[in-house]
């Protein structure tokens, strides 16, 4: 199984498409999409290095103007879409506490999100919600997603050759992994926020 979905999306990592792909994921994963733009990100700068640069600027902007789609529905739109995505994900909870700390500390959960694997869409919809500053939103985005996308660039970067030996000669452990951080993240804000 973890075969085929190496597979796969590595085959659609040379799509013609893929760069659009690529995009539409990092654009819905800042609003609502549970699933990150990752995998498809390291699969298509593994293929070709060169490319690693642009792949993150794109994925920073589209995952920015995705989150204003997040923003756009915690402050809008939060009784009828909002509300329905944060239970989705189990965070109603964390959501109450960290709706409290916007108030105060806005700007910062938003750049040190992008250091933890803490789901940005939680952010884009609280800072909606919160009704946070537009300008603040934009520049802290830009900083929490450009080092998550640069910082996982320059790791590809610098041991690329390597990780990609890693991933497969240790294909259900990468996979495990992976998911392991992912759900972590949705654990760290339900329990500990």
């Amino acid at each position: 199984m973890f075969r085929y979905i190496y597979d796969f999306i590595m085959k659609y990592s040379s799509h013609p498409y893929a760069r659009w792909f690529l995009s539409i994921i990092s654009f819905l994963e800042s609003s609502f999409f549970p699933f990150p733009p990752d995998p498809l990100y390291i699969a298509m700068a593994l293929k070709d290095r060169s490319k690693i640069w642009s792949l993150s600027i794109l994925c920073t902007f589209s995952s920015v103007v995705g989150g204003y789609l997040g923003y756009l529905i915690g402050y809008s739109f939060y009784e009828y879409w909002g509300e329905d995505i944060i239970v989705f994900y189990g965070l109603t909870e964390s959501f109450d506490n960290l709706r409290q700390d916007f108030s105060k500390w806005g700007f910062w959960i938003i750049v040190l999100k992008g250091f933890t694997p803490i789901p940005y869409k939680l952010v884009t919809i609280v800072s909606g919600a919160a009704n946070f500053n537009l300008v603040y939103f934009t520049i802290a985005s830009i900083f929490a997603r450009g080092f998550r996308f640069f910082y996982l660039g320059v790791l590809i970067w610098r041991f690329g050759s390597q990780i990609k030996k890693y991933i497969e000669n240790n294909l259900a452990l990468s996979v495990i992994l992976t998911m392991l951080f992912l759900i972590g993240g949705f654990l760290l804000v339900k329990y500990f926020w």
